[in-house]
C-alpha cells in the first residue's frame, strides 16, 4: 500500500514536472526577422537587439538579419547609432520585421519646458538641449562648463580659473543695465535663486556635472513666457538622471586624476634686466640703483613663487535600477581640487537620489528628488596674483630680520611697513587666510495624477526647496605688513560670517490634453507660490578681537512670487501649430500700484515638410518654419522692498562725536515708490531644416529684442530725494541678433560613427533711451572701474551705443606709430581735455561667437574636441595701463620699486589710464578640449565595461591680445585668476 502510494506521487510529480517544462517550453519562442530603415528601406547590419533588463541579446548580421530566444511578455530593444531606438513586447509571433526611423538630430526627442514637456518636433519657440551624451568631457567641477560652446545664443564665460568658479552665462545679450542679466535656472523643476550663497563662488555647484541628463535652453518669449518676471535673461533648465523601471541593478563609477598648470602668464623683467633698466633710468649713483643691488646674486620669479603645479581628484558612484514599479539612482560624488594660485583649493561632497514610482496602474506619477552638497573652500588672497607681477625680482621672498612674518617687506627709516608699497605676495598668500563651508539641498517632489474619471486630463502638484547654510571667516595675521601691524588695536584681521538662506516652491496645475481627427489640444492652467528669505550676520576684529573695525551687522530678508499662468497648445494634422501662453505674477518687492506684471506670449509653426506638395522631395528631410512674439519681465533687483523708504547706517567717515567717542548714525536713504518691472518684448523667427536623410540638420533664428522701462540709476537734483542718484524705471535697450546651429552626421556606420556640429550666434546691442528728457549734455552712466587711481571709468552706458562700451581719449600717434605721452585728439577744439573729448569705441561683449565641435567612434575607440571663437569684442588691459609705466617702477618718497611689463610698446612715462592704447582686440580662438578614450567589454567573461579616457581642457589659445587671456568677464583684464591648462586621466566601471 505505502509502496502504491509513493509510486503514485512519483508519478504526479514527474508529470508535473514534465507540464511545468511543457509551460515553460512553450512560452519561449525562437525569434527571427530583419531591421530596415523606415525612410529608405535599407537593411542594417550591426544593430543591437537587447531584451529589457537582461544582457541577453543579439546583433544583425550583414544581411540585417537577426536570430534569438525570448519568452512571451519580454520586451526587445532595438537600437543603432543614428536612429531612434524601438522597444517591442513579445506576443505569439516567431517573426519580428523591424523598420528604424532616423534620428532627426533630437526632432523625436522629448524636451523639458516650463510646467511640461514637448517633442522637439512639436516645439514652436527656440528651444536647444544638450544631452549627457554631447557634453565637454575632462575635469568638469562646475555643471555650467558641460555646455561651454554647444550651443548657439549662449555665451559662458567663467570668472577665472579658481577651484569652482562661477561663470557669468547670457542668453542672447544682456537685457538690462542695473538688474541682473542672468538666466532664470530650473534644477529638476525647482528655480534656484541665483542671487549667491555666501561662502559659495557658483550656485550651480549643488548639481555633480556626472548627474546631469540634460540642458535645455529656452530662448525666447514663446518659450519662456511661462516663466513671467524671471524670464527676460532666458531659461535654463537642468534634468538629473533617472533609474528606469524593469532594469537591473546597475553600478557606475567614474573617477579622474588631474594635474593643471597656468596656461600662461605675464611677461615682466628678471632681476639682470630690472637692474639694467634702473640703473639705465636713474643712474648708478642714484638711491634707486643702490636699492636694486641691496641683494646680490637674488633673481626671485614671483609668478613662480604663487603658481603651483595642481592636483585634482574626483570621484563618482551611481547606483540605478528599477523594483517593479520603482525606478530609482542614487548617487555619491567627491571632489578634492587644488587650485593653480597657492592655498586656493575646494572640497566638495555630493549626494543624489531620484525615485520615480508610479501608482494605481501608472494613473498616479510621482518624481522625488533631493541633492545634498558639501563644499569646503579655501579661497586664496587675488591681491597676490597682482603683487606677483610688481614686486622686485632683485628681493627675496624671506627675510630674517623682518618682524612681519619673515617675509621681505618694503619699510620706511623707522622700521614700519611702507603702505603704499608693493606687498610681499607670497607674504600675502600664507598671511591670509580666507576658508567657508556651505551646506546646500535641493529637494523637490512632483506628483502627476491622470484623473480616473477623466484620463484626459492630469493635476500635477509640486513641491520644492532650495536651501543653504554657510558660514566662514578671514583671518589676517597680525604681522602682515598691510594690516597695520605696529597697532594693537587693528593689527590682523578677523572676520567671521555666517548665513540661512531657502527658497521655497509649490506650483499647483491641470493640463487637459486630448486628439480628435486630425487635431491635438493641450491645455494648462495654474497657480505658483514661491518665497525667498534669507538671514545672516558678518563683522570684522582685529586679530586679537578686541576692536571691532567694521561694526557688528545682522539681517533678515524676505520676498513674495505669487503667480497664475496659463498655457494652450494646438496641432493640426502635424502640420500646423499654435502655442499661445500667460502669466500674472504678483511681487512683493513692488508697491501695490505696480505689484502685477502680466506676460502673454504667442509661437506659431508651419511643419512644411509634411505638405503634400513636399512628400516627393527626398533631398528635404525635415522643414519647419517658427514665428514667435512675447512679453517677458525683470524685478531682479538686489533690494527686496526698493518702493520703501529705509535708513541706513552712516560708514566710518562720516560719525557723530559724542561722549568723548563717535558713534554712527542713521540717515534716510532716497527711493522711488512707483519702481516696477522692466518688460523685454521679443519677436523670433526660426527655421528648422534636415537634408538627404538628417545627415546634415540644424535650425536657423532672427530675435529682436526691446527692452522698456529699464532699472537704471540716473541723477536726481540736490534736495529732490535725500540722494544724488536714484535707481528708477527709465530708458530701453534692444539686442538683435541671429544664430546657426548646424549638426553633419557624415558616417553612421556599424563600427564607425562621426559627427560634427557648429553654431554661430551674431548679436547687436543698442542703448536706445536713458533719461525722461532730451539733454544734449549727458554722456551717460559711466562704469567699469579700473585698478589705477580712485574711482576711474572707462565704460559708459550711452545712448546709440552698445552697453559697457569704452570711454577713452583718442590716442595720437607720431610718423612711426609711437604713441605721443599724453596727447589726444580734442574732440570739441576747446583746448581742454575732459569727458566731452573722450570717445565711444569697442564693447566688452563679443558680437560674433562660433563654437565647433566633433565627435568620432571607431569600434571601442573615442574622440572628440570642441572649441570656440569670438569676434568684436574689446579688452581694456588693465594690467598695461598700471603696471606698465616707467613712473611706478620706483616711488622715491617711500624708496621702494616695482617691477614692469616688457610687453608694454607704449613707453609712457606716466599713468595715461584714459589713452586709446590700451585697448586690445579680444577676438580668439580657444580650444576648450580634446579626448580620447577606450572602452574594454565584457571583462573576465562578464557584464561589466572599463573606459580608460585622456582629456586636455583649455588646449590652446590663438589671438592677438598680449595680456595672460582675452577671454575676461566684463571686458577689464585686472588681476585675473588664469584659467589652468589641464590633463586628465580618467576610468568608467559599469557592471
Amino acid at each position: 500500500m505505502i509502496k502504491s502510494f509513493c509510486l503514485k506521487k512519483a508519478f504526479l510529480l514527474l508529470t508535473g514536472i514534465f507540464f511545468i517544462s511543457g509551460i515553460i517550453q512553450a512560452q519561449s519562442i525562437a525569434i527571427s526577422g530583419s531591421v530596415s530603415d523606415a525612410t529608405t528601406g535599407d537593411l542594417l547590419p550591426g544593430v543591437s537587439v537587447i531584451i529589457k533588463g537582461t544582457t541577453t541579446g543579439s546583433i544583425t548580421n550583414f544581411d540585417g538579419v537577426y536570430n534569438l530566444n525570448a519568452n512571451q511578455g519580454d520586451i526587445l530593444v532595438y537600437s543603432f547609432i543614428g536612429y531612434v531606438a524601438q522597444e517591442v513586447t513579445i506576443g505569439q509571433q516567431a517573426q519580428l520585421n523591424i523598420q528604424l526611423k532616423p534620428d532627426v538630430v533630437g526632432v523625436e526627442e522629448v524636451v523639458v519646458i516650463g510646467y511640461g514637456s514637448v517633442k522637439k518636433e512639436d516645439a514652436t519657440g527656440s528651444i536647444s538641449a544638450v544631452s549627457s551624451k554631447d557634453f565637454n568631457a575632462g575635469a568638469i567641477a562646475s555643471p555650467q562648463d558641460l555646455i561651454v560652446g554647444k550651443t548657439a545664443g549662449v555665451q559662458i564665460t567663467s570668472t577665472g580659473g579658481a577651484p569652482g568658479a562661477g561663470s557669468t552665462i547670457r542668453i542672447r545679450g544682456g537685457s538690462s543695465l542695473n538688474a541682473s542679466n542672468d538666466p532664470l535656472i530650473v534644477i529638476d523643476g525647482v528655480p534656484i535663486d541665483t542671487e549667491g550663497v555666501e561662502g559659495m563662488q557658483n550656485p550651480l555647484n549643488t548639481v555633480n556635472p556626472n548627474d546631469i541628463e540634460t540642458f535645455t535652453v529656452l530662448k525666447d518669449a514663446s518659450a519662456t513666457a511661462i516663466y513671467g518676471s524671471r524670464a527676460s535673461n532666458g531659461v535654463i533648465i537642468i534634468t538629473t538622471k533617472n533609474g528606469k523601471s524593469g532594469d537591473v541593478v546597475k553600478f557606475d563609477y567614474s573617477g579622474n586624476v588631474s594635474v593643471a598648470t597656468a596656461a600662461n602668464t605675464l611677461d615682466v623683467m628678471n632681476a639682470s634686466q630690472y637692474s639694467s633698466f634702473i640703473k639705465d633710468t636713474y643712474g648708478e649713483d642714484s638711491e634707486a640703483y643702490r636699492n636694486v643691488t641691496s641683494y646680490e646674486g637674488v633673481n626671485t620669479n614671483w609668478q613662480d613663487e604663487v603658481y603651483r603645479t595642481s592636483i585634482g581628484t574626483d570621484h563618482n558612484l551611481s547606483v540605478s535600477g528599477g523594483v517593479k514599479d520603482l525606478p530609482y539612482r542614487l548617487s555619491f560624488g567627491y571632489t578634492n581640487q587644488e587650485g593653480i594660485v597657492e592655498t586656493s583649493a575646494m572640497e566638495r561632497i555630493t549626494v543624489g537620489l531620484n525615485l520615480n514610482p508610479t501608482f494605481f496602474n501608472e494613473h498616479l506619477k510621482t518624481a522625488v528628488n533631493a541633492k545634498y552638497m558639501h563644499v569646503s573652500n579655501n579661497f586664496s588672497n587675488d591681491a597676490a596674483i597682482g603683487g606677483s607681477v610688481t614686486f622686485d625680482p632683485t628681493k627675496p621672498v624671506y627675510d630674517e630680520s623682518s618682524k612681519y612674518g619673515g617675509y621681505y617687506t618694503w619699510i620706511d627709516n623707522d622700521g614700519n611697513p611702507v603702505t603704499i608699497a608693493p606687498m610681499n605676495p607670497v607674504a600675502q598668500l600664507n598671511l591670509h587666510d580666507n576658508q567657508s563651508k556651505v551646506n546646500r539641498y535641493i529637494i523637490n517632489a512632483k506628483f502627476d495624477y491622470k484623473l480616473h474619471f477623466a484620463p484626459t486630463v492630469t493635476a500635477t502638484l509640486n513641491m520644492g526647496i532650495d536651501g543653504s547654510t554657510s558660514e566662514g571667516r578671514t583671518i589676517v595675521q597680525p604681522t602682515a605688513a598691510w594690516s597695520s601691524p605696529n597697532d594693537p588695536e587693528r593689527a590682523g584681521e578677523y572676520s567671521p560670517y555666517n548665513q540661512d538662506k531657502n527658497n521655497k516652491t509649490l506650483d499647483m496645475y491641470l493640463t487637459y490634453n486630448e486628439s480628435f481627427g486630425k487635431h491635438n489640444l493641450k491645455a494648462m492652467g495654474g497657480y505658483a507660490w514661491q518665497h525667498f528669505h534669507r538671514e545672516g550676520n558678518n563683522v570684522t576684529y582685529n586679530y586679537a578681537e578686541t576692536n571691532e573695525v567694521t561694526p557688528y551687522r545682522a539681517y533678515e530678508a524676505q520676498n513674495y512670487l505669487v503667480s497664475f499662468f496659463g498655457r494652450a497648445e494646438y496641432n493640426y494634422d502635424n502640420r500646423y501649430l499654435v502655442n499661445a501662453t500667460v502669466r500674472a505674477d504678483g511681487t512683493s518687492r513692488f508697491s501695490e500700484d505696480n505689484r502685477w506684471g502680466y506676460f502673454p506670449a504667442v509661437g506659431l509653426a508651419w511643419r512644411m515638410k509634411n505638405e503634400a506638395f513636399m512628400t516627393d522631395i527626398d533631398w528635404l528631410s525635415d522643414l519647419k518654419l517658427r514665428l514667435g512674439w512675447g512679453i517677458t519681465g525683470q524685478q531682479g533687483v538686489t533690494e527686496d522692498l526698493p518702493y520703501q523708504g529705509s535708513y541706513v547706517r552712516s560708514n566710518g567717515t562720516a560719525m557723530y562725536p559724542w561722549d568723548g567717542g563717535y558713534i554712527n548714525t542713521m540717515r534716510p536713504d532716497g527711493y522711488d515708490e512707483n519702481i516696477k518691472w522692466e518688460e523685454t518684448t521679443t519677436y523670433n523667427a526660426g527655421l528648422d531644416f534636415g537634408f538627404f536623410n538628417n545627415k546634415l540638420a540644424g535650425s536657423f533664428e532672427f530675435y529682436h529684442r526691446i527692452t522698456d522701462d529699464l532699472l537704471n540709476v540716473v541723477p536726481v537734483a540736490a534736495g529732490a530725494n535725500l540722494t544724488n542718484e536714484l535707481l528708477t524705471n527709465v530708458g530701453s535697450l534692444e539686442n538683435t541678433g541671429v544664430e546657426l546651429n548646424l549638426t553633419y552626421r557624415a558616417i553612421a556606420k556599424q563600427d564607425l560613427f562621426w559627427e560634427i556640429g557648429g553654431n554661430l550666434t551674431y548679436n547687436q546691442n543698442e542703448i536706445t533711451s536713458l533719461t525722461n528728457g532730451d539733454d544734449p549734455t549727458y554722456l551717460g552712466i559711466q562704469t567699469g572701474g579700473i585698478s589705477g587711481g580712485t574711482g576711474n571709468n572707462v565704460q559708459i552706458h550711452s545712448v546709440g551705443y552698445p552697453a559697457n562700451s569704452f570711454f577713452v581719449y583718442q590716442q595720437v600717434y607720431d610718423a612711426n606709430g609711437k604713441p605721443l605721452e599724453g596727447v589726444y585728439v580734442d574732440q570739441n577744439g576747446d583746448g581742454i581735455y575732459n569727458d566731452f573729448d573722450k570717445i565711444r569705441v569697442g564693447q566688452a561683449a563679443p558680437t560674433l561667437l562660433v563654437g565647433i565641435n566633433s565627435r568620432l567612434e571607431y569600434k571601442n575607440w573615442d574622440f572628440a574636441f570642441s572649441g570656440r571663437m569670438q569676434f568684436g569684442a574689446t579688452v581694456y588691459n588693465d594690467n598695461k595701463s598700471n603696471m606698465g609705466v616707467a613712473q611706478d617702477t620706483y616711488n622715491s618718497g617711500g624708496n621702494f620699486l616695482s617691477n614692469r611689463l616688457t610687453s608694454t610698446p607704449s613707453g609712457f612715462n606716466s599713468f595715461q589710464y584714459w589713452s586709446s592704447e590700451y585697448l586690445e582686440d579680444a577676438s580668439f580662438f580657444r580650444m576648450d578640449n580634446i579626448t580620447a578614450g577606450y572602452r574594454f567589454n565584457k571583462l573576465g567573461g562578464t557584464d561589466m565595461s572599463l573606459k580608460i579616457t585622456g582629456t586636455a581642457q583649455n588646449v590652446f589659445v590663438i589671438t592677438q591680445y598680449e595680456g595672460v587671456d582675452p577671454e575676461v568677464s566684463g571686458g577689464i583684464d585686472n588681476n585675473f585668476y588664469p584659467r589652468p591648462r589641464t590633463f586628465i586621466l580618467g576610468v568608467n566601471l559599469n557592471f
